[in-house]
């Protein structure tokens, strides 16, 4: 009892993309040229109220020199516990990694690792068997139980990313089971993506024991939080992340708060034909149902349901509350002027979403504006569905569609 009463909740977001180093060398092709090390830890600590972020492209050159050089400078500093300390938030160093078995799909992996030593090293191994270290999400020319080997006998972890996307997705392309890439025993959770949330994850038994995440796989500042988990720890920190994941010692993963699948880009099946978006029960026919096609692009419900193992989908105890949450940047009418406004007041995105009431956010942002963010924070804002690289959208209240736009 007295050490679980040391533990704390922190708001927590594994999965940033680095877009340039300072010196301006491309990392993340597609991300944001202010996706810096630095920058991704300010917008982290002062702006968003995230207290443990995963930044994983720390594995390329470029940005180990830039830790390096924040280290030297003292703007930044070793945390206890592993992980890079920055004004009150800790920075998790990881990589996105893309594998391809032999006869199947490439998909897209996480790898953190507990100190800078350990991710320059493991860069170091990856460098021989990839052909631009420098880049993100790259392939590895290396079986995945061997990139296990690696992983773990450094004393990192290994996360499947957003495993039900069509798009690099393990279950969505590669396989129907983690068992048939993975040594199920070092999986230290998995992460669920923008199209799936616990309930349908329940549909697939082998996932019973592991702790879901929801990270946000932001390719620009703004989408930091989009998903984000609440986690009990004494502190943030790698080694305290690791006992949360394996529910060990009072330390776990309390809440997921994420979009609603009906507004991720992959969550039904799209016709690229005629560009329907398929939002019947379950899209069973290899055709489309309005023009006819066969140009389908499975999404993750249809995808989850062909794969389950089960009729209807089934909670274990252990799985925390899967809170539906809409970004404050995707609510109608919110514009920045707005949105700054809202941070003057109330310091972070955080505590907008999670601590202001209704009638303090009304002062400074109106009373229709501050019903909406309440309707945002609970998840019960209108929505129309996505499919096929489209995000879905918040309806604004009379009928007008704002969609909810990606990077």
């Amino acid at each position: 009892m007295a050490l679980e009463s040391r533990l704390s909740s922190h708001y927590c977001d594994l999965h940033v993309h680095i877009g340039r180093t300072s010196e301006g060398q491309a990392v993340k092709i597609s991300g944001s040229r202010d996706l810096t090390f630095e920058g991704i830890a300010k917008e982290a600590a002062e702006r968003k109220g995230i207290e443990l972020i995963g930044i994983i492209d720390s594995h390329s050159p470029g940005v180990l020199r830039d830790i390096r050089a924040l280290l030297d400078s003292g703007e930044m500093n070793e945390a206890e516990g592993g992980g890079i300390a920055y004004r009150g938030t800790t920075i998790l160093l990881g990589a996105e990694i893309e594998i391809r078995e032999p006869g199947r799909k490439e998909c897209h992996v996480l790898a953190f690792m507990p100190d800078l030593a350990a991710m320059e090293n493991f860069s170091g191994w990856m460098a021989k068997h990839m052909r631009n270290i420098n880049l993100s999400s790259q392939r590895l020319y290396a079986p995945a139980r061997e990139l296990q080997d690696e992983i773990y006998g450094r004393g990192g972890i290994l996360i499947p990313a957003h495993i039900f996307t069509p798009h690099k997705g393990l279950y969505g392309c590669a396989a129907e089971r983690l068992a048939e890439l993975f040594d199920l025993e070092r999986i230290a959770a998995v992460e669920l993506g923008l199209s799936a949330d616990s309930e349908m994850a329940g549909y697939i038994s082998e996932l019973d024991g592991y702790t879901f995440l929801t990270n946000s796989d932001a390719h620009s500042l703004g989408k930091i939080g989009r998903e984000y988990n609440v986690i009990e720890m004494a502190q943030p920190s790698f080694s305290e992340l690791r006992l949360a994941l394996e529910r060990r010692e009072g330390r776990r993963v309390s809440a997921n708060f994420g979009l609603n699948p009906r507004l991720g880009k992959y969550h039904r099946t799209y016709c690229a034909g005629c560009g329907s978006i398929i939002d019947e029960a379950f899209a069973t026919s290899e055709r489309c149902p309005y023009c006819g096609g066969q140009k389908l692009v499975q999404g993750v419900f249809d995808r989850i349901l062909a794969i389950a193992d089960r009729d209807r989908p089934s909670i274990p105890a252990h799985r925390p509350a899967y809170h539906y949450q809409v970004p404050l940047e995707f609510i109608p009418g919110l514009g920045k002027r707005k949105l700054e406004a809202l941070l003057e007041a109330f310091g972070t995105e955080m505590r907008i979403l999670h601590t202001a009431s209704q009638a303090e956010l009304a002062v400074v942002a109106g009373t229709e504006l501050a019903g909406q963010i309440v309707l945002a924070r609970s998840g019960t804002l209108e929505l129309s569905s996505g499919g096929g690289g489209t995000y879905g959208k918040v309806l604004k209240p009379k009928g007008a569609a704002t969609s909810c736009t990606e990077q």
